[in-house]
Formats: structure tokens, sequence, C-alpha cells
């Protein structure tokens, strides 16, 4: 199945955006003639997945959940393209075990990243797309901040939190011509297969399509929400989950 989207004249901003969904994501854009730019905290996979010079690509190693960093970040790219029109809160980061044994680092760094990393970067965009009366937002959120899951406290509270901001934050900007949505993905990243062998059968044996999405398959349903077309959609969590939350 090929789905083309064109993105030309537009900038769109990726978290997480060197590796796995975030990386597909990013590509997705990049090849429907977007500006690109990516932010991410590890530089080196900054510089193998976008090197240097790529066109139309403009990549920052920042911490998501420093509101400085971030709005450095924004002013940098507002300044070189002229716009921010799409942004992807896609950057994401596990600490997992029981909550019992949970120590207040493990739950803030997960919070940190998914949760204010989501939030300070919304903030930082909208003033933008309220100024240029057009914006797309699309969080990244998961079928464990809807149900929960064993040894993921504090992952999922930060996706939970992650939902209720989209459906706010879409409440409060839809008048400004900015649409907030979600995505609630299941897909076969690095950080779902390093549960181990046993735990990824079982997570997959309860899949109703039999299988998990490969990451690129995520792109897609984000592209749909990014497009002028969806301008009447706004505040949802699509899930892409292969019938995960049915």
């Amino acid at each position: 199945m090929s789905i083309t989207f064109d993105f030309s004249g537009r900038t769109a901003l990726v978290t997480g955006g060197a590796q796995g969904i975030g990386r597909e994501i990013a590509l997705m854009f990049h090849r429907a003639g977007a500006h690109v730019a990516i932010l991410d905290r590890d530089p080196q996979a900054l510089d193998e997945s976008w090197p240097a010079g790529t066109e139309r690509v403009s990549t920052f190693a920042v911490d998501v959940s420093s509101g400085e960093q971030v709005g450095a970040a924004v002013d940098d790219i507002v300044a070189s393209t002229g716009s921010l029109d799409i942004v992807v809160n896609n950057a994401g980061i596990t600490r997992d075990t029981v909550v019992w044994k949970m120590t207040d680092d493990q739950w803030q760094a997960v919070i940190d990243v998914h949760l204010k990393g989501t939030f300070v970067l919304t903030r930082a965009a909208v003033p933008v797309m309220r100024a240029a009366g057009f914006g797309r937002i699309i969080n990244v959120t998961s079928y464990t901040g809807l149900h929960g899951t064993i040894g993921q406290a504090n992952y999922a509270a930060a996706k939970g939190g992650i939902v209720s901001f989209t459906k706010t934050v879409a409440k409060e900007t839809a008048r400004f011509g900015i649409t907030v949505n979600a995505i609630s993905p299941n897909a076969a990243t690095a950080m779902v297969t390093a549960v181990g062998e046993e735990r990824l059968a079982a997570m997959t044996a309860s899949v109703p399509a039999g299988r998990f999405a490969e990451p690129a398959e995520m792109a897609t349903a984000v592209g749909y929400l990014a497009a002028d077309e969806s301008s009447y959609v706004t505040g949802i969590v699509l899930p892409v989950d292969g019938g995960l939350a049915m």
C-alpha cells in the first residue's frame, strides 16, 4: 500500500526522530516535501540517521524536558524556515519496575521525557501556530496509557496524562485553526523488542491482527492527522494497534 502526502512548504518538527517510530515519521514528512526538524537527545544517533547537509533537515541534540532548550530550538527553526506548522511529540523512554520498587528518579525521568516534554514543546509551538492561523500537533500515547501495564506505572501515568493533555489543548486551540490529536501505536520498536522473547510472544498473541506493526505504518496515521484535509478532526486518540484496544 502506498499513500502519498504533500507537505511541500510546511515545517514539521518530530521529537525522538533519530530512530524507531520517530524516524519513520520524520522520513514520511521529508519524502512528502516538508522541511523536517528533528529533536533527539542522542547526538550520535542524530548524525547517523540524518547526516549533516541533508536537504530540508535540521537536527537538534536537546533534552525535550528542558523548556529552555526546546524553546531555543523552536526559535531557530522558525527563524530559518519561517514557520512551524506540524509538531509530533514522540520522544520517549522507559524505566520499568513494579511500583513498590520504583525509585523517585525512575518515576521522574519517564514523566519528564513523555509528559513534560510534550507540554514544553506544545507551549513553545502554539504561539507560532496561532499567529499563522494553522497548526497540527500530534502526540504519541499508548495502550498502556489507556489500560495500564504491570511494571510501568510511570509510563502509564505519563501516557495517560498525554491523553488528557491532548484533549484539553485541542479545546483551547481549535478556534485558531490548530488541531491536536494523538495516536496510540503498537509497533515493533527497540523499546518493545527489549522486553524479551517470552513476553514479546505473549504480547503478540494478544493482538487481534497477530503481529506488531512496522514503525513505518505509524507514519501513515500521523500523515493523515497532519494533513490539511484533517482540519475537522481534533481531540481524538487514534489507535493504530491492530485491534489491541478493542
